[in-house]
């Protein structure tokens, strides 16, 4: 179920990725979440700093982990296109509760993909996989 919530931090995700188009990056934008604040954001931004690492999700939870610490396990990411399979790996590895996504990407995803590494229940080393929900625009 959505929320107004989820709608407005949805609102914010798109603001960033506008930010990244703006710069000639993949409008891709991302913000993590946990009690009802944004505790870290992140603007996908591989080519002007030529790092493939440097997607909004794993920027978002980056600064996340700067500003808060390593248990996300209570957070939500809010990401304008379904995670990667990297950025997948990253909020897996980090325990994120709760995934809500605008757009999926069904080559890559981490969820609609032929490699689901953010639903996956079948890897021994994880916790539960993440609520993953999809926002209908």
């Amino acid at each position: 179920m959505t929320t107004e919530t989820d709608n407005r931090f949805m609102k914010r995700c798109e603001a960033l990725a506008a930010m990244a188009a703006e710069r000639g990056e993949s409008p891709v934008g991302s913000v993590v979440v946990l009690g009802g604040e944004i505790i870290g954001e992140g603007i996908e931004a591989g080519k002007s700093k030529q790092d493939v690492t440097f997607h909004a999700e794993v920027e978002a939870v980056r600064d996340a982990v700067r500003k808060h610490g390593k248990d996300l396990s209570a957070a939500t990411l809010y990401t304008t296109h379904e995670p990667c399979i990297l950025c997948s790996y990253v909020i897996r590895h980090l325990r994120i509760g709760r995934v809500v996504i605008q757009k999926a990407v069904a080559y890559i995803g981490g969820v609609s993909s032929g490699y689901p590494v953010l639903t996956a229940s079948d890897i021994p080393i994880w916790p539960p996989p993440p609520v993953v929900v999809f926002l209908k625009k």
